[in-house]
């Protein structure tokens, strides 16, 4: 674009008034429900309420950047197109998968030119764009010639430069309850103006549930879902359970293998584990296969898991686990899913205890202190003459030829207690024996001390 002879952005192809001939364009119901003010977006109370910031910056006007994060469908891009509406702002959106450098410094040219046209320019995916475009930006939200909104579905402290978040106000969308899904729906069926009411449809309020539910707290599926069972219905028909249900059939998961979906889910995974409930992590390891995650990824962590959460307290956790990440190198999809549940079940059952990944942590702590510990002279290997002449393994006690096999030896030179055991499981076998082998070895050595 030659700013010296456009002054305006064209985005969209947009067939001329006088082509009789051109197919009218389709709008999505999910644009056309689209709210228009701040009082009809719904699901976001937490930050739209009456005492809340974000409508107070918006009346006043006193914002240079915002950034809106949260699941896909739960009105970002909404929210931005009525925050321009309100403010009387020239909106500009771009997608950040698309758009490129140029672009970019075309649009806050435009933006320094057109000063009075207070140009809001919002930027979708912002996670997608890189240091430098962000960089970018930086100069114009300064002096305020653009006001930014960006939007991502990711966490702005991992993916937005912190210049830019220093600088902007940050908002986080709540996916969208089922009942204000379902309210919304029940609308859009009756709207003849905006919504579906020209087809005349009908249902049940359960049926309407069952669409929210599906959804997932993405109203812009859930809108997309009813138009498509409508269009696949005769005029007045009632939308049934059966519709709802073959249509569900085509229904995708929603699971980022490689985002932050991939974390989350595994996170409650592991700590529904960890919580001893096998139910949630069945659940949780469910989603994670239908998202088509690697169930290699899903093994490696049982195998921490074993040690890191279960460990003495069954010492069968993490054989159990080596062996179901084989059998899932071995066999893979769809069979191992079965290994996956039955040690998913095992580790979520089993008694929890993390008393070695602690005593492990305990002896990292003592060290950064402390220092290191040299090896003491006794445990030092004795093979060659000079290790011989320096006396190593001299004073060595050889455990087997004591009863009990303890020798009483301190294997450290300045003994430490990193190991605290509980009472979990078969840990607590192993802490009662613990016990009675240290009063044995202060026993030998008070017999050694002894003239």
């Amino acid at each position: 674009m030659d700013s010296h002879e456009q002054d305006e952005f064209t985005f969209d192809w947009v067939a001329s008034d006088s082509d009789s001939s051109a197919t009218p364009r389709y709008v999505p119901l999910a644009i056309k429900m689209r709210p228009k003010t701040l009082d009809e977006i719904v699901g976001q109370g937490h930050i739209l309420g009456p005492k809340c910031l974000l409508p107070k910056l918006v009346k006043s006007g006193t914002f240079s950047s915002i950034i809106f994060y949260g699941v896909p469908g739960c009105g970002k891009t909404t929210l931005a197109e009525v925050i321009a509406g309100e403010t009387k702002s020239k909106f500009v959106k771009i997608n950040a998968v698309l758009s490129n450098v140029a672009e970019l410094r075309e649009i806050l040219a435009f933006a320094r030119k057109h000063i009075e046209r207070n140009v809001l320019l919002f930027i979708d995916e912002i996670h997608r764009f890189n240091k430098a475009q962000q960089d970018l930006l930086l100069p114009d939200v300064e002096n305020a010639s653009i006001r930014l909104i960006g939007a991502t579905t990711h966490n702005p402290g991992f993916y937005v430069i912190s210049p830019l978040l220093s600088r902007s106000h940050l908002f986080r969308l709540n996916p969208i309850s089922v009942d204000a899904i379902a309210a919304i729906l029940g609308l859009a069926l009756g709207d003849c103006e905006r919504g579906l009411g020209s087809a005349k449809c009908h249902c049940k309020r359960e049926v309407i549930a069952s669409i929210a539910t599906m959804a997932n707290g993405d109203l812009r599926w859930a809108l997309n879902a009813l138009e498509t069972i409508v269009a696949s219905l005769p005029m007045g028909s009632e939308i049934t359970a059966d519709a709802v249900e073959n249509f569900s059939i085509e229904r995708a998961l929603r699971y980022d293998a490689d985002e932050d979906e991939h974390y989350d889910t595994i996170s409650a995974y592991i700590k529904s584990m960890r919580g001893c409930d096998p139910d949630a992590a069945i659940f949780w390891l469910n989603k994670m296969l239908d998202g088509g995650e690697d169930p290699r990824f899903i093994a490696r962590r049982m195998v921490i898991f074993a040690s890191e959460d279960v460990a003495l307290a069954d010492p069968m956790a993490l054989p159990l686990a080596i062996a179901c990440f084989e059998a899932c190198e071995k066999i893979g999809m769809p069979e191992c899913a079965i290994n996956l549940a039955h040690v998913t079940v095992f580790l979520a059952a089993t008694p929890k205890s993390n008393s070695t990944y602690m005593a492990l942590s305990r002896c990292r702590a003592s060290v950064v202190k402390n220092g290191s510990q040299n090896v003491p002279l006794w445990l030092r290997d004795s093979h060659g003459k000079a290790n011989e002449r320096a006396g190593n393994q001299k004073d060595y006690l050889y455990s087997h030829n004591f009863d009990s096999n303890v020798s009483g030896q301190y294997y450290m030179e300045h003994p430490e207690k990193f190991w605290v055991p509980n009472d979990s499981g078969a840990e607590k076998q192993i802490a009662e024996r613990m016990t009675l082998l240290e009063e044995l070895r202060k026993e030998l050595n008070e017999l050694r001390k002894s003239p």
